[in-house]
């Protein structure tokens, strides 16, 4: 019997039950799988390519929904203060936009007044280090720049519960490990839950509270692994005995789970 997500509160924990996935055509993305994440938790997800971890997100998220399970957000039965944003791995910028049109966009299509969807825009453009681009249109930003913005869009809302889907894939190394600390540092401020896609073992160590690693398809859980490291992070961490350790034990299970 199949249960369609349900939105349930302000702390945003999220709870899949034997959730089945099948496409048209019989491809099975994900099989009886079973998923808590706790309100405030930083979770990251990793497994091999096609084994449901987007799928997953977009369940959540309530942009799909399961052929068989329960996919539930939130504790108590009362409406959301910020709800659910979502950050994909392109920008989606609209071009004939700046910066801080595309910031606002969400708080426009929410129906807030004017000035205060450019004044509210104009404080998540400052959260992630872009106040003086601001007047600048997506074809003047940099790569890093342009996923900024789009952390900042997903940000003006106040969301409790932030989904992303590989948002750093495709930059260089340097700009990567940069927005890593920035949205860590975001999360330690706000602690909103975040379920984080990735397939950076590396990245999934230094950001997370928390990871699990996914077999291949039908994706099913194979490791559930608190991160044993230090709240305070920055880039010393990453050669640190301890940051490799648990690198290491993600790396096994990710190679268990693409074998």
């Amino acid at each position: 019997m199949t249960e369609s997500v349900q939105i349930e509160g302000e702390a945003l924990a999220v709870s899949l039950r034997s959730v089945t996935r099948r496409f048209e055509g019989g491809v099975l993305a994900l099989e009886k799988l079973d998923l808590t994440v706790q309100a405030g938790e930083f979770l990251a997800i990793l497994g091999p390519s096609g084994c449901g971890k987007s799928t997953l997100l977009r369940m959540v998220a309530g942009l799909d929904r399961p052929n068989d399970g329960s996919v539930r957000v939130g504790p108590n039965g009362l409406p959301p203060r910020g709800g659910i944003a979502y950050v994909f791995q392109d920008p989606h910028l609209m071009p004939w936009r700046n910066v801080i049109d595309n910031v606002a966009l969400p708080l426009e299509l929410r129906g807030e007044a004017k000035s205060k969807r450019r004044s509210t825009a104009l404080a998540a453009i400052e959260r992630v280090g872009l106040a003086d681009a601001s007047r600048r249109y997506p074809n003047q930003l940099s790569g890093g720049m342009r996923m900024r913005v789009s952390l900042a869009r997903a940000l003006v809302t106040e969301p409790e519960l932030l989904l992303m889907d590989e948002p750093f894939g495709s930059l260089d190394e340097l700009t990567r490990q940069m927005l890593d600390q920035q949205l860590y540092e975001l999360w330690r401020e706000r602690r909103m839950t975040v379920l984080f896609v990735t397939h950076a073992v590396h990245e999934a160590a230094y950001l997370s509270s928390r990871a699990i690693v996914m077999t291949r398809r039908p994706g099913r859980i194979i490791l559930d692994h608190r991160i044993d490291l230090p709240e305070t992070r920055g880039v010393w961490m990453r050669t640190e005995p301890a940051f490799m350790k648990e690198c290491r034990v993600l790396y096994k299970a990710l190679e268990w789970g693409a074998a």
